[in-house]
């Protein structure tokens, strides 16, 4: 780690940000805490890391690396073992036959870099590079999970054993396990499927929304993993026939990992699912989302009203419960109270009050939200509006001075308001406390390794037109500054792909970035929600005001190189 008196000095003399009094206050907070100054820096945003550890290497006169994106050699990674490299975050990035090239947070550690020296024989020639990029090399040193469950699977004895216990504890289903769960963190996946079949085990992984096949295993693998994965979350490992669900955490090198577990009887077994959820996680910035800067004003105005309804729509795993979290973390100040009921708590929020439905119990989110009232909070948020007494509770709790946070399950943000409506909440009321509805989907990004430029051909020209008119298409380009000289058609406009790489699995995609719909609960429409207008007056009446709807918040993030065509078509489609 960087010594506190290094930063400091970098990021006063290089007007990094904070100024001389945040800095002293920061020194200050590390002492008592015991937190390296760097770390508190990074994690509250005030200075960019790349920006950081670039004017640290030029003070320190140590050249600036960059390894996101950077092929490293297998055998060169391996001169520094695991272990080694993890402890003292440093790892060998290329060599020759003199010198040995490392990436290192802290150059200062020069007793690392001699014992490297000792062991290889090779001359270290020290670089600089950020936390998030050496977390990136050290994820490399996992080797392909085919290639170890191979090895493992060698090692195992094809008898089925019938003792589940036992199972669970054997060494080759403990590492197999393992291998799948660091290797799911590794990959970014957000959920991973363990199937039952009638011949065999499939792994699947679900990245950037995508389920993707990982391997396969031999069907004696089936009831130790599943013992030991039962055991992990604390279920019972004799049952089989009822659903069980569960949760259990990992630390993995820096970063706690944890694991909700679902466990449901099919056919041939029992199948798993396991979500991913980092603990410890940033709340995501609004920019972070994907939301556009006009947009961004009306979600901002939101948030700052003392009260009324903010509503997220949209589907199952449309990224509505992480685009709630990020206004909290907006909203979550000393001075307020937070309370939240959710199914289940995904995110652990310091500073908020987190609870958690029980039906068994009658802990539900409308005996939570009444509860909640007599608790005196300044802002509540529900998990998810399912019924009419959640609703009306909800309603009620806006009217009588609290910011309620709340998502619903409809296509788009007009649909959201008859939704309400049909639950029995009178339109006057939801006029009345309705702030904003944000609708929402989730799509892939460009991977920014493998990105190309690229003109659209016939069928792609025709896709797009069943979904926009194309005077409609060059308008919304216009307005957003977005047309190069030249583009007057859609046969002249360039747009962007992935070609596929190392980085991306050859998919052309890597992450997922957010597309909205924001419509502004504004005097017209109050107007027609109390006169009791159905969804497409609502929708005409937020358009004509200025509402972009979620197809075209994806074409501008298409023609920006954000995402793809062919992928806004995919999530957007009736």
């Amino acid at each position: 780690m960087l010594p506190a008196n290094i930063v400091e000095k970098i990021v006063l003399k290089c007007n990094l940000g904070p100024d001389m009094e945040v800095c002293k206050n920061l020194k200050d907070e590390s002492e008592k805490t015991e937190t390296p100054l760097i770390e508190l820096l990074l994690s509250k945003n005030l200075v960019d890391e790349s920006s950081l550890f670039t004017k640290a290497g030029e003070i320190l006169n140590v050249p600036f690396v960059s390894l996101k994106g950077r092929d490293i050699r297998r055998d060169i990674l391996n001169l520094i073992p695991s272990p080694v490299a993890n402890a003292n975050n440093v790892v060998a990035f290329d060599k020759n036959e003199k010198e040995i090239l490392l990436a290192m947070t802290d150059p200062t550690d020069l007793q690392t870099a001699e014992f490297i020296r000792r062991k290889t024989g090779l001359e270290p020639k020290i670089h600089i590079t950020t936390f998030s990029d050496l977390k990136d090399a050290l994820h490399r040193y996992h080797a392909g999970l085919e290639e170890e469950m191979k090895i493992i699977q060698e090692n195992k004895d094809e008898e089925e054993t019938g003792d589940l216990k036992k199972a669970a504890e054997e060494l080759p289903i403990i590492n197999i396990v393992s291998s799948i769960l660091e290797h799911a963190v590794y990959e970014g996946a957000s959920d991973i499927h363990i199937e039952p079949n009638e011949k065999e085990l499939a792994i699947r992984y679900r990245i950037d929304g995508i389920l993707k096949s990982v391997m396969s295993l031999p069907k004696n693998f089936q009831s130790g993993i599943v013992a030991r994965i039962k055991i992990l979350a604390n279920l019972k490992i004799d049952e089989h026939m009822v659903p069980q669900d569960g949760r259990f955490k990992i630390q993995l090198q820096a970063d706690k990992m944890a694991f909700r577990v679902s466990i449901i009887p099919v056919y041939d077994g029992e199948k798993i699912v396991m979500r991913l959820l980092p603990e410890g996680a940033k709340p995501l910035t609004l920019d972070q989302l994907g939301f556009l800067p006009s947009v961004k004003i009306l979600v901002e105005n939101a948030i700052k009203k003392p009260n009324g309804m903010i509503l997220v729509t949209g589907p199952t795993g449309s990224g509505k419960t992480t685009t709630l979290y990020s206004v909290l973390g907006i909203l979550n100040q000393p001075g307020v109270n937070i309370s939240t009921i959710e199914d289940p708590i995904e995110y652990r929020i310091q500073g908020v009050n987190q609870s958690q439905i029980n039906p068994k119990i009658g802990f539900t989110f409308a005996s939570g939200l009444r509860a909640f009232l007599r608790q005196d909070p300044n802002i509540i948020m529900v998990g998810e509006i399912r019924d009419q007494e959640t609703a009306e509770i909800a309603v009620h709790a806006a009217m009588t001075g609290h910011l309620v946070l709340s998502t619903l399950h409809t296509n788009d943000a007009p649909t959201t308001i008859p939704r309400l409506t049909d639950m029995g909440v009178p339109p006057f009321l939801v006029s009345y406390t309705t702030n904003i509805v944000m609708a929402q989907r989730l799509v892939r990004k460009i991977c920014p390794y493998c990105k190309k430029e690229y003109k659209l051909d016939r069928a792609s020209i025709d896709a797009l037109l069943k979904a926009f008119d194309a005077e409609r298409i060059t308008t919304i380009l216009k307005e957003n500054n977005l047309l190069k000289e030249g583009e007057k058609n859609l046969e002249e406009m360039v747009f962007y792909k992935g070609e596929g790489c190392s980085r991306c699995n050859n998919s052309g995609h890597k992450g997922r970035v957010g597309i909205y719909e924001v419509m502004e609960v504004n005097q017209e429409i109050i107007h027609k929600i109390n006169e009791h207008a159905d969804s497409n007056a609502l929708k005409d009446t937020a358009r004509k005001n200025g509402m972009i709807t979620m197809s075209e918040d994806g074409l501008i993030k298409a023609k920006m190189g954000v995402t793809t065509i062919a992928e806004i078509l995919r999530v957007t489609k009736e």
